[in-house]
């Protein structure tokens, strides 16, 4: 690139809408905190408190893990695996 050529205002790739909220966090959001691999007590630990977008509604992740028997993932798609089998897969739902 050319010092020469003044930088041009980019616009964002895609528009951000004035849509309804959406609550929770994206669980690969959640899932790309974490260093893999990971034990179930260790996720709890760093990330228990997060509240996750699911097809239902948000959810509390302490709470969706505490109903799976997996204590060991070991490596990101596990867990995601492993969260979207309890906790469904599909559109999630919007703050009304």
């Amino acid at each position: 690139m050319s010092d020469d050529v003044p930088e041009e205002e980019e616009e964002p790739a895609v528009e951000l809408g004035d849509g309804p909220a959406v609550e929770g966090a994206p669980l690969a959001r959640v899932a790309s905190r974490l260093t893999w691999p990971q034990e179930k007590s260790r996720v709890l630990e760093k990330e228990g408190d997060a509240t996750i977008r699911t097809p239902d509604g948000p959810r509390d992740l302490a709470d969706v893990l505490a109903a799976v028997d997996t204590t060991y993932f070991d490596r990101r798609q596990t867990f995601v695996e492993t969260v979207e089998d309890e906790v469904g897969r599909g559109p999630v739902q919007t703050a009304e």
